[in-house]
Formats: structure tokens, sequence, C-alpha cells
């Protein structure tokens, strides 16, 4: 590793296969009403639920970074979660970002956010995000006309009831994303587990 050697980092949790193969062909669907020209597509590899973008931190810094999430995950057991139907933000009328959402039964998902979160402030210059939602990105939207936006909302009301899977997350992951010629490559870097044993068991 070498002397100051920034890792472009998020931590995630990470989506089981047959699921992606599920999101992979909603994207299918999706990419026959949207211009190649004007979208970029998330490869299966890069599906993933994003709790916290960190940006650049210091190579060195990892090992305290996982330290302070694995003091903040404490008490947080698995989650139950399911990835259903297909979204846009901001909205239908202006879309920059299409995606799957991801949601748990217990609630427990944004509370776990928020104390990532925190956890992360002190490594990252990113800004807190205004209101946390679980989604998977299928597609980053760089302007489509309004033939193509209404194309786009037809076929994303089609999938509102569409349910890819459930799934127990029992752990987090600090990723490392680096961007090479062909795209980004995501490889992980440390795993924090969720169990809601009592901190001095865990």
């Amino acid at each position: 590793m070498a002397e100051g050697e920034l890792f472009r980092l998020f931590i995630a949790v990470t989506i089981p296969e047959e699921i992606k193969t599920k999101i992979e062909a909603a994207q299918a669907e999706l990419r026959r009403v949207l211009p190649e020209r004007a979208v970029r597509w998330t490869r299966r590899g890069q599906f993933h639920l994003t709790l916290k973008f960190l940006g650049d931190v210091d190579a060195a810094r990892v090992e305290a970074l996982g330290e302070a999430l694995r003091a903040a995950c404490r008490g947080f057991g698995a989650l139950h979660l399911r990835a259903e139907r297909v979204g846009c933000f901001p909205d239908l009328r202006y879309p920059r970002v299409v995606w799957v959402g991801v949601q748990d039964q217990a609630e427990q998902l944004p509370l776990l956010q928020a104390a990532v979160d925190l956890a992360a402030r002190e490594y990252t210059t990113e800004e807190k995000e205004a209101q946390f939602t679980g989604h998977v990105t299928l597609a980053r939207i760089k302007g489509i006309k309004r033939p193509e936006a209404e194309a786009l909302g037809k076929a994303t009301a089609g999938m509102a009831d569409r349910l890819f899977g459930q799934w127990t997350a029992c752990q987090v992951e600090i990723m490392r994303s680096e961007l090479l010629p062909q795209g980004a490559r995501h490889s992980s870097l440390a795993t924090i587990a969720l169990t809601d044993l009592p901190a001095e068991l865990a």
C-alpha cells in the first residue's frame, strides 16, 4: 500500500445472485424503451444497497473505519430485506435515476443507515443524505425527451408491484470502487456482522 494512497469507498449490503438475475431482467425490459445514448446502465456486479458513499479515504484509515462501523452496528440484528418495485428519482417527469426499492420488515434499515452515516462522518466530506431511501440503482439518465420519459413511466408503472425477492442480510461491507477504463470494479475490504448480541458478547 503506497503512503497516502486513497481508496474510493462506500458502505453497502450485498444482493444475492438470484435477485440480481431478476433485476437484470427488469433492466432488459427498460432498455427497450430508453435510448442507449441517454442512459448509463448499472452492471450486474455493481448491484448493491448503498448505505453511505464516502468518496476518497486514506487507505491507512480503513481499519479504524471498520472498528467505528462495528461499534455503530452492534445491537442491530440481521435484516430481513425485500427488493420490490421500480421507480425513478426525483420523479417521472424529469427522471435521473431508475431504481429497485429495498425495504425491511422491521423497519430497521433506516436506523442502521443513520448509525452508519454517523460512524462514518469523520472519514468523509460527502454531505449527509437529506432522506435515505433503500434502493438498487438500475440506471442513471443523462437526458431524455418527453416521449421517452412517458414511455419510461409506463414501463415502471408495469413494474410497480413486482417482487424481485427476499433475503436475510447478516452483514454490511466496506466496499472499494476502482474506476477503470472498462467501468468501476467493486471489491470488499471488510465485513461488519449484524448481530443483536449485547456489546460484551459481540
